[in-house]
């Protein structure tokens, strides 16, 4: 049975953009194949329980701010409607 596959964009600071590239020159591989490995083992290691979630969540630097941000865009019409994605 073929394993479904789903895309997800992810946007990398210059930072850990910088160590994605770097381990991925190191072994030879595709920086996407590594971030896919990563992201795969990080939400396998994940607690489920929802106080935990929101403690990552909460130490997102800027995250509620983006989200207010997405938020008013959303409001004023300037965001992009799920049916044009």
């Amino acid at each position: 049975m073929p394993r479904q596959s789903n895309r997800v964009n992810v946007v990398l600071d210059d930072e850990h953009s910088t160590k994605l590239r770097r381990l991925a020159e190191r072994t030879h591989t595709n920086p996407g194949t590594i971030a896919r490995s990563l992201l795969a083992t990080a939400l396998d290691d994940a607690d489920p329980d929802a106080r935990n979630i929101s403690a990552l969540l909460d130490a997102i630097p800027g995250a509620f701010e983006r989200a207010q941000r997405g938020r008013e865009e959303a409001r004023e019409g300037l965001g992009t409607p799920l049916e044009d994605l």
